[in-house]
């Protein structure tokens, strides 16, 4: 491109675009090809467990029947008597029953136990001492800091027991190994294993057809039986890192063809003349998307370079602030750079082409005529496809307020996109209008100034709609991402306090409380209801406007007296009822069912249970979607051991705490603010994608308008020929730059306030988002300073030179 400007913006532009698709492109490669680190199975061919993921036939309005696929989060208990069967496969050396459990030491240091024969499947190596052959015996790893030989005190399922460490192994995953029949002993699960470990070289089909129902993994997926919080996520991960692509792909599309459009415009004389010597459509379209390419595919190949980096660094931010599972690492290779590559050209190409409709369709003989003068109306094809877009918008909009839960809140965010991009269609229809508002009090507040920065914006409203457009995507993208956010943490936050009865919370500093902790604080004096909280995750068939989706749900497992200590706001039924296999849902997660009926649902370890429902709720955030007895629930974790107690009465309950480690009581204050910080955290996936996204958009729209703004050079010149002072073409800049972003800050406010509301609906009933005023200054101030800098700095450079109103 000649101007070199133009050609910066649009390299610039077309760079932060490839990288940021490729970012979120190896964000879902991550996730699809994401298994756990293969550690202690390294020396095991095959791994064989109960079934990774639960599968049923959903259906969905005007389609046949299909089948889904959910993966649990607990591990799925094996049969240890298939074992014998294992080993009469041919090529299998042994097979090892493997249990794990975990372990805490008195320095607050967590393990995981397992019998010593597990320590074959590293294999660990004893660096000091012996092995265990009394039940009171362990061995260590070297990290915990215990000499052989010393007498230390383990909590696994209960108070702690003394054990003398008879030895210490090396290097590996901090593991505690006691004798194999003390091992079973402490797991609590009699005739079972977490997982059945094949030594030696067997055929893997000869194992499956050994293990009937069972399922055996090899390879890589060895890694998801000793991680399957990993294989949990990847669903999860992968469908919100596809949300998050859909949204950059859009972004770019707006902000590159707004640079894009500006550049014809400014060029328009250039292919006026063109048009007027006998160029044809094709060749000035031809010429331009050369030009275009000249600045795109160097801009996209290194992007989509520094995409793999970019990536890279994105999800190691995640895993340091633990908000994704231990062991979820990217996965690089090519294919997201060259995706992000093609997308970003295919964007850089359609663009192009769309700018350059108006210019080559006009006749030769009236091409000079038309550059000289910008048309007043729009094309109806663009006003159209904005109708369109809005129509859509509103669409979802409706939707939204229709449904609730995870259906609602997947169509708010098309609707901010949607509405974005109706603006961007019709931003010239709007910049007139925001000029008759706002100009009106621009001239009002400076008559001559005032009147010049009226007209400007007025009569050039293709240049101020290409303008508006990312003042507005960049005020609505944060507002919306920022404040949604809040307003579930305030929501969830909300509703925990108002459900909560209890006087104090009884937490561990470990990997949970022992089943008899709750007990031991129901036996202080004063205390009236202590109720055992086992947090896990159910999967469900939910129904939505007549569609089936299968589902993660969070759930928890909660002790009889819970009525005494939360209100989850129940509508109908009672939680007392809540015993055997029954179980509460919330008002979203019932879906239509009533109190009596039956709810299938597949438990933590994909053991299904056809429940029935005791009792339906209101307060989904703040107590999850599933609520289940605790004796079911710990049956079926991979521990057993409960997050938290919920306890009535403010007696002392140190005597009963101290008989445990890491056990304390804390107040309920304390609890919510620790709740809070969870909530904050696991949000924070959200953050790190919407930061990049935001500051590409920052950039797109400080480019827009510092390129909107060189290319008035020509009307400068003519300004000050006539006699326009600078201080007065400075003046009509910053009216006319508050007319412009005043028009895209109130067009984004607008998006934003629609799609929080119907937001905060969608997850609350009430359309009342959490808005931090603070937090949407810092928006608006952003928007404008770093906008109103972008215009006149460029504008100051060219009035500090002598300005002349030649076309170039």
């Amino acid at each position: 491109m000649r101007n070199r400007g133009a050609f910066t913006g649009i390299f610039a532009a077309l760079l932060f675009a490839a990288a940021l698709v490729g970012a979120c492109g190896v964000l879902i490669e991550s996730a699809w090809r994401a298994h756990g680190p293969v550690e202690r199975y390294g020396a095991a061919a095959a791994v064989v467990t109960g079934p990774r993921s639960v599968s049923t036939t959903i259906k969905k309005l005007g389609d046949p029947p299909a089948k889904a696929t959910r993966p649990v989060t607990e591990p799925s208990r094996v049969p240890a008597g298939a074992a014998d069967r294992l080993r009469a496969v041919p090529g299998v050396r042994s097979v090892v029953a493997d249990v794990s459990f975990p372990v805490l030491l008195p320095s607050g240091r967590t393990l995981t136990g397992h019998g010593w024969d597990s320590a074959a499947l590293r294999p660990y190596e004893l660096s000091a001492g012996r092995a265990p052959w009394a039940a009171d015996e362990v061995v260590l790893s070297r990290s915990a800091g215990v000499a052989p030989g010393t007498t230390v005190k383990v909590q696994t399922n209960g108070t702690p027991r003394p054990y003398r460490v008879s030895g210490v192994v090396g290097d590996g995953p901090a593991a505690a190994f006691f004798t194999p029949a003390t091992a079973a002993a402490l797991y609590g699960h009699p005739g079972h294993a977490d997982a059945l470990a094949v030594i030696g070289d067997p055929d893997t089909d000869d194992l499956r057809k050994a293990a009937p129902g069972l399922t055996v993994s090899t390879g890589k997926a060895r890694g998801d039986v000793e991680s399957p919080a990993v294989a949990a996520a990847r669903p999860d991960i992968l469908e919100m890192g596809a949300s998050f692509a859909g949204v950059a792909v859009m972004t770019a599309l707006v902000v590159v063809g707004g640079l894009i459009v500006l550049s014809v415009r400014e060029r328009a004389r250039e292919f006026a003349v063109l048009r007027a010597i006998g160029a044809t459509p094709w060749q000035v379209q031809g010429r331009l998307v050369r030009e275009t390419l000249r600045a795109g595919v160097p801009a996209a190949l290194i992007g989509g370079a520094l995409s793999l980096g970019f990536g890279a660094a994105m999800l190691t931010a995640m895993g340091r602030m633990d908000v994704l599972p231990d062991g979820f690492g990217p996965a690089l290779s090519p294919l997201p750079a060259l995706a992000a590559v093609a997308v970003t050209l295919l964007a850089a190409v359609v663009t192009a082409l769309l700018a350059s409709l108006r210019v080559t369709r006009i006749r030769p003989v009236e091409a000079l005529g038309e550059a000289a003068v910008e048309p007043a109306d729009l094309p109806g094809w663009r006003i159209g496809t904005g109708v369109v877009f809005l129509i859509i918008g509103l669409g979802a909009l409706g939707f939204s307020g229709s449904t609730s839960g995870a259906a609602a809140v997947a169509a708010v965010g098309g609707l901010v996109m949607s509405l974005i991009v109706a603006t961007a269609f019709l931003g010239p229809l709007l910049a007139r209008h925001g000029a008759r508002l706002l100009g009106g009090a621009a001239q009002a507040l400076a008559p001559v100034t005032g009147r010049l920065a009226r007209h400007g914006s007025a009569a050039a409203a293709l240049r101020a709609g290409s303008v508006i457009t990312p003042v507005a995507l960049a005020v609505a993208f944060a507002g919306t991402q920022l404040f949604a956010q809040t307003t579930i943490v305030h929501a969830t936050t909300e509703q925990a306090a108002a459900g909560s009865r209890a006087d104090q919370v009884v937490v561990s500093a470990g990997p949970g409380l022992p089943p008899g902790a709750a007990e031991a604080v129901r036996r202080v004096p004063g205390v009236t209801a202590a109720t055992p909280v086992n947090r896990t995750t159910v999967v469900m068939k939910i129904k939505e406007m007549g569609d089936e989706e299968l589902t993660s749900l969070p759930a928890r497992g909660i002790g009889a007296d819970a009525e005494a200590t939360m209100d989850p706001k129940v509508t109908s039924g009672r939680l007392r009822d809540l015993r055997g296999t029954t179980v509460a849902l919330s008002r979203n997660a019932a879906g239509g069912r009533r109190v009596g009926s039956t709810a299938p649902l597949w438990l933590g370890d994909g053991t299904r249970i056809d429940a029935r429902v005791v009792a339906v709720y209101d307060r989904d955030l703040g107590f999850g979607d599933v609520l289940l007895p605790r004796d079911l629930v710990a049956a079926h974790t991979a521990t057993g051991l409960d997050d938290h107690v919920l306890v009535r009465g403010k007696a002392d309950l140190s005597a009963a705490t101290a008989a445990y480690t890491g056990v304390q009581a804390i107040d309920r204050d304390a609890f919510d603010e620790a709740l809070s910080e969870e909530i904050r955290l696991q949000g924070f996936v959200n953050q790190v994608v919407v930061a990049a996204i935001g500051g590409f958009i920052a950039i797109g729209l400080v480019t827009t308008l510092a390129l909107a703004t060189a290319a008035r050079r020509r009307e400068f010149g003519l300004l000050r020929l006539v006699g326009t002072t600078r201080r007065q073409v400075l003046r009509m800049l910053r009216l006319e730059a508050a007319i412009i972003l005043g028009t895209g800050t109130a067009i984004g406010v607008a998006i934003a306030a629609v799609t929080l509301m119907a937001f905060a609906t969608a997850v609350t009933g009430v359309p009342l988002p959490a808005v931090s005023p603070a937090a949407c200054a810092a928006v608006l101030l952003g928007v404008a300073g770093s906008g109103t800098a972008a215009i006149l700095l460029p504008a100051r450079a060219m009035l500090r030179r002598r300005t002349s109103p030649s076309v170039h």
